[in-house]
């Protein structure tokens, strides 16, 4: 018998619901994904009638449902946008549609666009990806250069050390240790699992099974915050503030999204750490830039001046390290008592659980929870693992970590008080999961969009960059008599103000 991370497979049966760790959705449509989870955020139903996703099959080529990801977690988003602007103008909810081929798209947007014509480059580093262990497999994750330069340490390797220098280094392992060296190291290396080694982690039955937990941290004044009080507004969420802390693709596609409806968004980066220029420049789009060095007395003023007026304040680092600065939902809540504020934390694992503070990524979390594997079988090209045709846990848990701040913004208006939300990479694996997979190798029949030339033109469009010319996915979602879309193109980092706008 393996130990939970080798690579002793059992293929499991597909359709085998007896003893999962979730519900079964596999019935679900994309509406009713959107259903389920407006419902579990106590949200008004009215408002589903609304919502139109049209479209059939199943989006990207993947035994998972990767399209009724994308429309659900794209409407979900939309339909709360919708919901704000009908509240603040005390109006029916207007109509909103999300087509199913424009949703797949955008949830590669990252991969889909062009700045002068040109491609962006690779975010992988030189030694990521697959390697073997001595009984097993991890995935190292290397887009950072620290990470890279930090996983050649704890292997013993050169500083400058190539693939096959690290994958003889790795051999000496044992899947789990390795990847428990890294925890212990803030380092991204998982061990490749099956669904039931998974299973059988308590990290796993620790990972909620609904992918949005809102919670009400404390008491405040009834109503929408101000700059969101005036009605008539071109975009739902024409006055919001939103302070950003965030990186790579999930955390930074919620500020994103706000940022579509109207939200003032600040993104803010460290001057201490390296940009990711592929991804930086696709999500950004939509907002304002600054550097902050919180190691500096200025950083924290600075930081302290844009909280005093921030209504939501996003955070998608390691879990606790911008906690161990003052910037805890608690510490947030106990100064912004008297008018509220919105915590939201964008995590690998969740807040519960033993890895609850270990870091991770999209390709890690789908290594190590079974994905991979189970992707490999379904393929049936005998694999050891094949990853997902895109970053699906990232997009969605972006999409997630907006709908729930703009559920809680809601709750606010409603209830008052001050909110936090909580979204995982785990957890949208846990959701997609229940979703059901399709059988046997039939959902790889789907074509896949691997450059802008597979794109239809109409979900492009093309703007002025501080790059140049860019040619990109426009926002999927439509929503009635409402603009949607972004004012602000990418730019350097650092290159704005620190300060809000005014209306």
């Amino acid at each position: 018998m393996a130990e939970p991370g080798t690579m002793e497979f059992t293929p499991q049966t597909i359709n085998d619901t007896s003893n999962l760790p979730f519900k079964d959705r596999s019935t679900f449509s994309a509406k009713d994904s959107v259903e389920y989870i407006w419902k579990g955020l106590d949200l008004p139903s009215e408002a589903l009638h609304h919502l139109s996703l049209p479209g059939e099959g199943l989006g990207l080529p993947s035994s998972f449902k990767i399209g009724h990801l994308a429309q659900a977690s794209i409407g979900l988003s939309a339909l709360l946008a919708a919901q704000i602007h009908a509240h603040r103008n005390t109006i029916p909810t207007p109509a909103v549609s999300v087509g199913l081929e424009h949703a797949v798209i955008e949830f590669k947007s990252e991969r889909l666009y062009v700045i002068d014509n040109k491609p962006p480059l690779s975010a992988w580093g030189p030694i990521g990806g697959l390697h073997k262990t001595g009984d097993g497999y991890v995935r190292v994750h290397d887009n950072f250069p620290n990470h890279c330069i930090g996983t050649r340490k704890l292997l013993g390797c050169s500083l400058d050390a190539d693939r096959d220098e690290v994958a003889a280094k790795i051999l000496e392992w044992r899947s789990v240790d390795l990847e428990a060296a890294a925890f212990d190291s803030n380092l991204v290396i998982s061990a490749l699992r099956s669904y039931s080694q998974w299973d059988a982690l308590p990290q796993a039955r620790a990972v909620a099974d609904f992918p949005i937990l809102l919670r009400k941290l404390s008491d405040g004044p009834v109503g929408l915050p101000q700059g969101l009080q005036f009605a008539n507004a071109d975009k739902c969420l024409r006055g919001l503030r939103v302070l950003e802390f965030s990186r790579v693709i999930a955390a930074p596609l919620s500020g994103k999204t706000l940022a579509a409806h109207g939200a003032d968004v600040l993104w803010v980066t460290s001057p201490n750490l390296p940009d990711l220029p592929s991804l930086d420049r696709e999500f950004g789009r939509g907002k304002r830039t600054i550097q902050i060095d919180l190691g500096t007395d200025q950083g924290k003023e600075e930081i302290s001046e844009l909280l005093e007026d921030a209504h939501v304040f996003v955070q998608g680092y390691r879990p606790g390290s911008l906690a161990s600065r003052g910037l805890s939902p608690e510490e947030l809540v106990k100064r912004f008592s008297h008018r509220g504020i919105i915590c939201a934390n964008m995590s690998a694992y969740g807040p519960d659980g033993p890895w609850n503070k270990n870091r991770g990524f999209d390709s890690l979390v789908q290594t190590c929870s079974g994905m991979n594997v189970s992707e490999a079988e379904h393929f049936g090209a005998g694999e050891t693992a094949r990853p997902a045709p895109c970053q699906a846990l990232d997009h969605a848990a972006g999409y997630f970590l907006a709908s729930g701040i703009m559920t809680a913004l809601y709750k606010q208006a409603t209830e008052g008080g001050s909110w936090e939300v909580n979204v995982s990479l785990a957890g949208v694996m846990k959701y997609l999961r229940s979703l059901g997979q399709s059988e046997g190798n039939s959902g790889f029949q789907t074509p896949d969009y691997t450059s802008i030339n597979d794109v239809p033109p109409g979900y492009f469009e093309t703007r002025a960059t501080g790059f140049g010319e860019m040619t990109s996915v426009r926002h999927s979602a439509h929503i009635e008599g409402v603009e949607i879309g972004w004012d602000i193109m990418p730019k350097p980092l650092g290159s704005d103000k620190k300060e809000w706008l005014t209306r």
